[in-house]
């Protein structure tokens, strides 16, 4: 199969029997039995040929019309929705998800609505993709992640050498965290909002407690802002590290400007 893709990727026409050969390459993709990057000899490796064979996938490919229930889809041809039944033991809640052919998804996976599973994507058991979360082409997800709600996980189709956002089995993305441009995350990470937040007006911090979530105070405005690291490495090169920092608490300007956003929606 590679030597016939890195053939099609060279070619600028193709004929009926390059289509035939660009679909078992997509029924490969689509099962897991290839995949855009694996471990070998414990590091992880592209494999750029799967990566080209995507590409070719797109050029292949017709336009046509795919609408369903009342909304307007045109794509390639090649690309559709995944064909998922029952018996794929995905649990694929109502609610306005996608998942693009070639993406595989194992037994096991909870997708809640919306999201969305691009081509290429290799998401593995028992993993959670909550609400508004994005898992981009050809990006690696282990065995029961968590990405939490409107958790962007980026995609890397181009280069075809570049290697792919990676999250390794048990990994926690928190919501509305964003990992990109072929980071790998190890096993059990963590990325979430434990980060303190400070308040600057009553000079004090809040931060999630064991037993219950983080709490911002009624009417704080809260914005970007970093603190200096303290000690070690990260003293000595000057570094710092992001927090969010409560500016103040809502006046009449806050008012105001909140005012003009209702008007705009």
């Amino acid at each position: 199969m590679i030597e016939i893709i890195e053939r099609l990727f060279q070619k600028e026409a193709y004929n009926f029997e390059d289509r035939t050969q660009i679909e078992s390459f997509l029924q490969q993709l689509d099962s897991g039995k290839i995949r855009a990057a694996e471990r070998v000899q414990g590091k992880w490796k592209v494999n750029s040929w799967v990566k080209k064979g995507i590409l070719v996938a797109f050029r292949i490919g017709e336009l046509v019309d795919l609408s369903m229930d009342g909304g307007l889809f045109f794509d390639k041809d090649t690309l559709p929705l995944k064909d998922l039944n029952l018996e794929s033991e995905i649990r694929l809640v109502p609610g306005g998800s996608s998942i693009r052919r070639g993406a595989y998804v194992a037994p096991g996976v909870t997708c809640m609505p919306p999201m969305y599973i691009n081509v290429g994507a290799y998401v593995d058991q028992e993993t959670m993709v909550d609400s508004h979360a994005l898992v981009g082409s050809c990006a690696q997800i282990g065995k029961r992640v968590h990405l939490s709600a409107a958790a962007q996980i980026g995609g890397v189709l181009e280069p075809v050498g570049a290697l792919p956002v990676i999250l390794e089995d048990e990994v926690l993305v928190g919501g509305n965290c964003g990992i990109y441009e072929g980071t790998i995350v190890g096993k059990g990470a963590v990325l979430t909002r434990g980060t303190p937040v400070f308040d600057l007006t009553h000079e004090r911090f809040y931060r999630a407690k064991e037993d219950g979530p983080l709490e911002i105070p009624e009417g704080a405005v809260v914005v970007p802002g970093t603190r200096p690291i303290s000690s070690g490495y990260g003293k000595s090169q000057g570094l710092s590290v992001y927090c969010p920092v409560i500016v103040k608490y809502r006046d009449w300007k806050t008012e105001k400007s909140v005012k003009l956003e209702d008007w705009l929606r």
